[in-house]
């Protein structure tokens, strides 16, 4: 028997740490995010700027205001780290797919755009501590009652965002047919318009979606599929890493991370790691 996940309970899975197997890594961890010793140029200096990638289509992480402003949680969260690392933040919107190309390429300082932390990303590029606790759902029309979870996917057509853990996810899906997308939501749209069974991908931003009505039609089922980390994604071995990881720990010991997160889930922050695994 199938069962939805509701926003509410979300938040308090993860204000509860979604039980103990949220202090391993289940999806891999970054073996990066300690301070580097490589050299990938120099850390940037006080009071200079740090150019940051985002794609701004993952409400409530980053997104569009009506005047064009990028606004959501890591939006605030990047600017907060800038201010107590006294560096002056400036948004580069990116594709998703994009981010990491344009770390390589050193076009970027950091990215911060719901990354989760993975094995295989950690071997091209470095990761800060996590600073978010999130995890997988399958997405269904409502009254869908043949998708219970993942072994329900089977052979079904199933809509992802490019590059995505939720892309990676899909394809270990036997007989799956696998249409992807440049964003979240339009991949929620194209399950909204009935032209795929599922959409994988992050809990807490297709719940978002289906509680600000901005797509309708659509329930979450089934348990979360993984328990991930965030983190902000740098060049690998950047001395960013240690810069970026100072700030992130003084927000959370003050209290302002915390009031970030109650700005835009209404809920307690889970206590985080100071790393992946």
């Amino acid at each position: 028997m199938s069962w939805m996940i509701t926003r509410s309970k979300f938040l308090r899975q993860v204000a509860l740490g979604l039980g103990a197997a949220l202090m391993v890594a289940a999806c891999g961890g970054d073996e990066q995010a300690e301070t580097p010793t490589g050299t990938a140029g120099d850390a940037a200096p006080a009071g200079g700027v740090l150019r940051v990638g985002t794609e701004p289509a993952f409400p409530p992480f980053e997104s569009q205001g009506a005047g064009g402003e990028l606004e959501g949680f890591d939006i605030d969260l990047m600017q907060a780290i800038g201010e107590q690392a006294n560096l002056e933040v400036e948004f580069e919107s990116l594709p998703f797919d994009g981010l990491i190309p344009a770390l390589q390429a050193g076009s970027v300082d950091a990215a911060i755009s719901a990354m989760t932390i993975t094995e295989e990303r950690a071997q091209t590029i470095s990761f800060s501590r996590p600073y978010f606790v999130a995890g997988l759902a399958i997405a269904v029309q409502e009254g869908t009652a043949d998708v219970a979870g993942l072994d329900d996917l089977e052979g079904k057509r199933i809509a992802v965002q490019i590059g995505t853990t939720g892309a990676s996810k899909a394809a270990e899906i036997s007989g799956a047919q696998i249409t992807t997308f440049d964003s979240a939501p339009l991949a929620l749209q194209e399950l909204a318009n009935g032209n795929v069974d599922a959409v994988i991908n992050d809990a807490p931003v297709t719940l978002d979606a289906i509680a600000s009505g901005n797509i309708q039609g659509l329930e979450v089922v089934g348990e979360l599929l993984t328990e991930e980390y965030y983190g902000i994604a740098l060049p690998q071995n950047s001395p960013n890493v240690e810069v970026i990881n100072s700030a992130l720990a003084e927000l959370i010991a003050n209290g302002t991370y915390a009031e970030i997160y109650q700005k835009w889930f209404d809920a307690e922050p889970p206590e985080l790691p100071e790393s992946a695994f």
